[in-house]
């Protein structure tokens, strides 16, 4: 696993804080699902967008009800066998999934939050640090990943996240919609999927 001081710093968040931390990642990976479903014609990804438009509705919407036991189950049905495809595409979708489906387990037992905060930031640079160990053949460590500039990108992407949403006084709705605003309007992954 790769290592980063947002890691440390990211314990630090109260809980809509880690939420929008992690509906802000999963925004990012949804590209990825989208091609792989539009390469393949495996799936339509709009259910993926709307059970992840829900988790914006939950951060935004005061009162918003959303059953995420029966996202998870919608979720699950949409998830690709990497042994199906002989595509390299197959594996940044099913992370995106991953991504996705970890959140609505923390959405649904409040306890896993700040962990499952620190494995989808994990997880995101791991999908950028995979794509580019397959291009470069050469192993991305601890050691060398500041000298692969997707790693350092996606790095960049989550501290830049994380300063928006520390310096937030107290619950900011509105802070929430423009980071989610933003991510949907640019539109491009984590591994520089555009939609």
């Amino acid at each position: 696993m790769l290592k980063n001081p947002i890691q440390l710093r990211l314990e630090k968040f109260e809980p809509w804080q880690y939420l929008t931390f992690m509906a802000s990642l999963c925004e990012r990976m949804y590209p990825n699902y989208a091609f792989f479903c539009r390469e393949t014609e495996f799936a339509d990804p709009q259910p993926y967008r709307l059970i992840l438009d829900s988790v914006w509705e939950i951060l935004t919407v005061k009162n918003a009800k959303i059953n995420f036991e029966n996202q998870l189950e919608k979720l699950e049905a949409m998830v690709p066998a990497a042994d199906d495809f002989d595509l390299y595409a197959v594996n940044p979708a099913i992370d995106a999934c991953v991504g996705l489906s970890d959140l609505l387990h923390a959405l649904l037992d409040r306890d896993l939050i700040p962990e499952t905060a620190l494995s989808i930031s994990s997880l995101s640079v791991e999908t950028v640090a995979n794509l580019e160990e397959a291009r470069e053949g050469e192993e991305i460590t601890n050691d060398n990943q500041k000298e692969n500039q997707a790693v350092c990108e996606e790095w960049d992407v989550q501290w830049a996240i994380y300063r928006a949403l520390k310096e937030a006084d107290g619950r900011d709705i509105e802070l929430i919609k423009s980071l989610r605003r933003e991510l949907r309007d640019d539109g491009v992954s984590n591994i520089g999927i555009a939609l």
